[in-house]
């Protein structure tokens, strides 16, 4: 137990509508706590992205708490109640694994259900790190502490709960949690976390690629995109996350262009700034070193450049999306950005000047202007594309106008017959 003065956070830090959650299942006679992430940010001196709420009502009984709740998921039952306008995940506590049900868990040890319920102290255990293994009553201010997450967050220490081989094992996106909270939290992996990540990396193959998705998501999109690619690469995550990627001199590691440095701080700067972020030029940056090598091969068979493109565009992206899933909204863009590329080398015309008018023209752009500051011989071409939309502001991500088509007046013979 760690009380309030010892671990400094104040209750008005919470969010009201969680605690409101948490007070209200106390006073049906349950045990409930803030669990999780959001202790841990706060611990940190971070503002919590969201809270979650972890009790030993189960999923039914939260249900007759929160009538208006709903339950879902099937490897995790969960009870999301909504507070205010607010979303509150709730989840029980779950029990040993050794409780785990045949049939419930893979071959190769991963679990495939684990609806087990269990005791507060069982929960912290079955949790994948320390630091996420902290639950804090609101009502009281003191944090529950079983295994030793408050020290390891004080020395910026990664540590995973039991066994390293076990517990990857059991979810491969661990690996990859592992890397994020490297980058994100600027902790170290004690080196019995850190030793079997390389060796397992393959168990990542396993994973659905709709689940990989997601994960790319937290990994790249969420502020810290270019640490994260630096633990990837120190992990040799890179190549089994993005096959596509040009091997690098070590196995795990890809050869990582310029471009895609650029395109990681790029959107780093922009999450910083508020602005909107889109897996669809992240993809753009990540793949494209693969869609111009294939683009070059398939030239040198003799095909047109633009079919050529297109192809390799097509070619790289379902290699890709085997591994993880890239949803068609957001893949017709990246497929966009590429061809783009090719119509932005022409700077002639009425025509070519069209392009400034395209819903996907500025991202076109900007992904240019990468490609410029990794190939000098585009810095010309780049300035054109400045010094155009300067002359032409208004025309910038307006639809193409077209003129209204003449109605044909028909003839009508007496009878109804067309003429002939």
């Amino acid at each position: 137990m760690i009380p309030a003065e010892r671990h400094g956070l104040a209750v008005k830090d919470l969010c009201p509508h969680t605690t409101e959650v948490v007070r209200r299942l106390q006073h049906a006679g349950y045990e409930a706590y803030i669990v999780g992430g959001s202790v841990r940010d706060l611990i940190l001196g971070k503002v919590p992205k969201d809270f979650d709420v972890a009790t030993d009502a189960t999923p039914d009984e939260v249900k007759v708490v929160f009538p208006k709740c709903l339950l879902i998921g099937r490897r995790f039952r969960l009870a999301h109640v909504r507070y205010r306008g607010t979303l509150v995940e709730v989840a029980t506590f779950r029990g040993p694994g050794r409780s785990i049900a045949a049939g419930h868990k893979h071959a190769d040890g991963r679990i495939l259900r684990d609806n087990v319920w269990g005791t507060l102290e069982e929960d912290a255990v079955r949790r994948d790190f320390t630091i996420n293994a902290l639950f804090m009553d609101p009502v009281t201010g003191e944090v529950r502490d079983f295994v030793g997450g408050f020290e390891d967050l004080a020395e910026r220490r990664l540590k995973l709960i039991g066994d390293p081989v076990t517990r990857y094992r059991e979810d491969p996106v661990r690996l990859l949690r592992a890397a994020r909270f490297v980058a994100k939290l600027g902790v170290e992996p004690d080196p019995a976390t850190l030793e079997p990540i390389a060796e397992l990396g393959g168990l990542l193959e396993d994973i659905p690629p709709a689940r990989l998705f997601e994960e790319v998501c937290k990994l790249f999109l969420t502020g810290h995109a270019a640490r994260t690619l630096e633990a990837l690469q120190r992990f040799r995550l890179t190549r089994v996350l993005f096959p596509t990627l040009q091997p690098g001199r070590q196995p795990g590691k890809a050869d990582i262009r310029p471009l895609l440095r650029a395109a990681l701080l790029n959107t780093d700067e922009r999450v910083e700034e508020g602005k909107s972020v889109t897996p669809a030029f992240l993809y753009a940056a990540l793949l494209w070193p693969a869609v111009q090598a294939r683009h070059e091969a398939l030239m040198e068979r003799g095909e047109p450049a633009y079919m050529a493109l297109q192809q390799a565009a097509e070619e790289v992206i379902l290699k890709q999306v085997r591994r993880t899933a890239l949803p068609r909204r957001f893949s017709t863009v990246t497929r966009e950005i590429w061809l783009m590329q090719y119509r932005l080398n022409r700077t002639k015309g009425r025509r070519a000047m069209r392009i400034l008018s395209h819903p996907k023209f500025r991202a076109a752009y900007d992904f240019l202007l990468l490609r410029a500051e990794e190939d000098e011989r585009l810095a010309e071409l780049a300035a054109f594309w400045t010094q155009a939309q300067k002359e032409r502001p208004s025309t910038q991500g307006e639809p193409v106008k077209r003129r209204p088509r003449r109605r044909r007046s028909r003839s009508r013979k007496r009878g109804g017959q067309g003429r002939q």
